[in-house]
């Protein structure tokens, strides 16, 4: 397994050792003690899958409190998936980063606790699976909308297909402070 910095602080990208044959692939998707030795100490409580459209775009989604790390991968299809820092003190506060994940390349992204997520479907389906640290907690659900002038997110679609509440998000700096995650160092 190869880890990749980004550009934030605690965000990385996994790279899984693939096996292929004439057969197809095999690879391990997820293995608590070689994450650990690659500094991600995680216990994973909740594994969720959606499937979406092309056109699609889920996010930016956080919870606070009972924030979420994820381990976030495309089984099948392409996305463009945003992750922005949110995290109040942080010297990174309102910077993203945009990684495309697909079933070809198998790459996986870890987002600590801290951030918002979102992602696009660029295929005509995809198939997006993540693993969280704590369980779903409807009433601290949080997002940040989409299309926050402020973060100017290079999104590769321009009119996405939203749920209702996604439309509805504030943008970051009219989020008030103690619906925002704290900085700790990761």
């Amino acid at each position: 397994m190869k880890k990749l910095r980004t550009d934030l602080e605690g965000v990385f990208i996994l790279e899984p050792v693939v096996f292929s044959d004439r057969r197809g692939f095999f690879l391990e998707t997820y293995q608590k003690i070689k994450y650990r030795e690659l500094g991600i100490p995680v216990e994973f409580v909740q594994d969720n899958l959606s499937f979406s459209r092309k056109g699609t775009l889920r996010g930016l989604h956080y919870q606070h409190p009972h924030g979420q790390a994820k381990l976030v991968q495309v089984l099948a299809g392409h996305v463009y998936d945003v992750i922005v820092d949110i995290r109040r003190g942080s010297k990174n506060f309102g910077k993203w980063v945009g990684i495309y994940l697909s079933d070809a390349n198998k790459q996986q992204v870890y987002i600590p606790k801290g951030f918002a997520h979102g992602f696009c479907v660029l295929s005509e389906t995809a198939l997006f699976s993540y693993k969280c640290s704590d369980l779903y907690a409807p009433e601290c659900e949080r997002g940040v909308v989409w299309a926050d002038p402020d973060l100017s997110i290079d999104w590769p679609v321009k009119n996405p297909i939203l749920s209702e509440k996604d439309a509805k998000y504030p943008r970051l700096k009219d989020i008030e402070v103690d619906r925002l995650p704290g900085y700790k160092k990761v």
